[in-house]
C-alpha cells in the first residue's frame, strides 16, 4: 500500500470516528501516527500541535495537512486535508438532509444529550495527556492554570498568552543558559 493511501485511510478513519472537533481527535492522531505508524515521535507530535493551533483554519485539517506535508510533501498535505475533512462533510449533507425529519424527535435529542459528556471527555484526556508529555514540573505547573484562567475567566485572547509563554520561555532559556 502507498504512502498516499496510507495518509489518506488513517486521516478518513480519524477524521470518521471522532466526534467533538479538533481536539477531540488530538488522542486518536496521536495513536495513529506516533504509536502506531511511527511517522512522528512525540517530540515532533508536540511540534506540530502548536504550529497548527497558531495556524489559521481548522484544527484537525491543519493538523492532518502538516503531517502529511511532513511524510510526503504538498501532496501528502493536501491528501491529510482531504481525508480528514471528507467524513465531516458526507455527515453533514446527510444530516442536512434529513435533519427537518428529525429535528424534533425525541429519541435523536436524548442521544445528543448523551453524546455532549462524551465530547467533554475526549477534549479533556489530550489536555491531561499533553500536560505529561510537556514535562510539567513543580518549576512551571502554574503556567496552563494562569492561561486558562486568563482566557476562561477574564477572556485574554490565546493569542496573547501564546506570545507572552513564547517570551518568556526565550527569556528563560537564555537566562539559564
Amino acid at each position: 500500500m502507498g504512502i498516499y493511501t496510507q495518509i489518506f485511510l488513517t486521516f478518513a478513519k480519524i477524521g470518521s470516528f471522532t466526534i467533538g472537533g479538533g481536539f477531540a481527535m488530538v488522542q486518536m492522531m496521536e495513536k495513529e501516527v506516533v504509536d502506531k505508524k511511527h511517522w512522528l515521535n512525540h517530540e515532533e507530535f508536540m511540534d506540530t500541535l502548536v504550529v497548527a493551533q497558531s495556524t489559521p483554519g481548522l484544527f484537525a485539517i491543519d493538523m492532518a495537512s502538516h503531517i502529511g506535508l511532513k511524510l510526503k510533501g504538498v501532496g501528502g498535505g493536501i491528501v491529510g486535508a482531504l481525508a480528514t475533512a471528507l467524513p465531516s462533510i458526507v455527515a453533514i449533507l446527510l444530516i442536512a438532509m434529513f435533519f427537518q425529519t428529525f429535528k424534533d424527535n425525541i429519541y435523536v435529542e436524548k442521544i445528543f444529550m448523551g453524546v455532549r459528556p462524551c465530547v467533554v471527555a475526549l477534549i479533556l484526556a489530550p489536555c491531561f495527556s499533553m500536560a505529561k508529555k510537556a514535562k510539567l514540573n513543580k518549576y512551571n505547573w502554574w503556567i496552563p492554570i494562569v492561561a486558562a484562567v486568563l482566557i476562561w475567566v477574564f477572556g485574554v485572547s490565546p493569542i496573547w498568552c501564546i506570545l507572552a509563554a513564547g517570551i518568556g520561555g526565550f527569556v528563560w532559556g537564555r537566562l539559564k543558559n
